[in-house]
């Protein structure tokens, strides 16, 4: 099956530039269910000072609001040594409702013990199915990735610098613990460069799909990234978690080439 990502320019309805996006690429019907609740991953590193990159909370709340059927939404992140989750989650404090929970990966004592890179750790039982998994960041580039590094937040550690050494092993082995990612979305309202977002253009674009590897390669095509030289995306496709050849991918919405000018001087 082809893989469907929609690039959709962002305009001062963020929300019916997201609902475009889910049409072009089918909609997500099978997910939005009330049987279902769903887990959001906000990429969130630091919440405070000058250099701070993470989904908007337009982009996030489009996605909440996408999911009119779930019981229950969680917007999800783990401690750091910038903060705890619940602390940075207060990006998005406007959002939460009875429905729409902050939920702190690190504090969960409902967990289940998976393996990464030969090590085991634990859980926080909302990564599995039959949770729906989003997984959401600002785009960024940086060679690591943006979608799939987004997953270095499942791990409830505080400090996480010792698996820097194996971080394409550890966000793989995260993305087939908890059985995938069922929505990838990266917000590109503004796009970053490099992890420490020293320098960022309003970019205003949304990349969206089902095939989060995909939606990867995208991103990093648009930020003049070489899909093909980045290991964590070649990783993923020996693995057959999702297709990083950018000719095979079928593009909807705005085409790469007529946004090239937005992402040329990072």
């Amino acid at each position: 099956m082809v893989s469907r990502v929609a690039l959709v320019e962002l305009n001062k309805d963020v929300r019916a530039a997201f609902n475009e996006a889910l049409k072009l690429i089918g909609n997500v019907d099978e997910l939005n269910t009330a049987e279902r609740s769903v887990v959001i991953k906000v990429g969130v590193f630091n919440h405070k000072g000058p250099r701070v990159n993470y989904p908007t909370v337009s982009v996030v709340g489009a996605i909440v609001d996408s999911f009119n059927r779930a019981p229950q939404i969680y917007l999800a992140e783990s401690d750091n040594y910038k903060g705890t989750g619940s602390e940075r989650l207060q990006v998005w404090k406007t959002l939460f409702t009875d429905r729409v929970i902050p939920f702190n990966l690190s504090e969960d004592i409902n967990t289940r013990e998976v393996e990464m890179a030969n090590e085991k750790m634990r859980f926080s039982h909302i990564l599995f199915k039959p949770y729906v998994f989003v997984s959401t960041h600002a785009l960024r580039k940086y060679d690591k990735g943006t979608i799939l590094k987004n997953l270095f937040g499942l791990l409830p550690d505080r400090k996480k610098a010792r698996f820097h050494k194996k971080l394409v092993s550890v966000l793989l082995d995260a993305y087939e613990a908890i059985g995938g990612i069922d929505l990838a979305v990266i917000d590109a309202t503004r796009t970053y460069s490099g992890p420490a977002a020293t320098k960022s253009l309003d970019t205003n674009v949304i990349v969206v799909g089902r095939d989060a590897v995909a939606v990867e390669t995208v991103g990093a095509t648009l930020v003049g990234l070489k899909p093909e030289k980045m290991p964590v995306i070649q990783e993923a496709v020996n693995r057959d978690l999702g297709e990083g050849n950018i000719e095979k991918i079928e593009i909807l919405g705005s085409s790469i080439e007529s946004l090239e000018e937005r992402f040329r001087n990072l």
